[in-house]
């Protein structure tokens, strides 16, 4: 039997509508979206704010240490604060994998 078979074996007998409507599948939904959310809205928010301060004030201009400006330090900023989103995504998709074998733990004996 190949994997292919195996695996979709192992979940063809699954009620599918039944975990969906499980409130261990609706908690893993509503914090995946939760954190997903705030992550673009911050990621966002972030990153369009060099653009804005660019065009609409000369903060970005002034020295920071030396020859180098406040906007050299925040693009650096961007490329810092990308490598955390990526690690906190990292770790908190580990929570959502664990929470996702829960519900399916659970759907296989039927409490779901």
């Amino acid at each position: 039997m190949e994997l292919h078979e195996k695996t979709t074996a192992k979940y063809h007998s699954l009620d599918y509508e039944k975990i969906c409507a499980s409130s261990e599948f609706q908690e893993l939904l509503a914090a995946k979206k939760k954190f997903i959310i705030f992550t673009t809205v911050f990621f966002l928010g972030f990153a369009l704010l060099l653009p804005v301060f660019a065009f609409y004030s000369n903060w970005l201009t002034k020295p920071f240490y030396g020859s180098i400006s406040w906007a050299w330090l925040f693009a650096f900023a961007q490329f810092v604060m990308t490598w955390i989103i990526c690690g906190l995504y990292v770790k908190k998709a580990a929570v959502f994998d664990e929470m996702a074998a829960q519900v399916l733990s659970q759907a296989r004996e039927g409490r779901s």
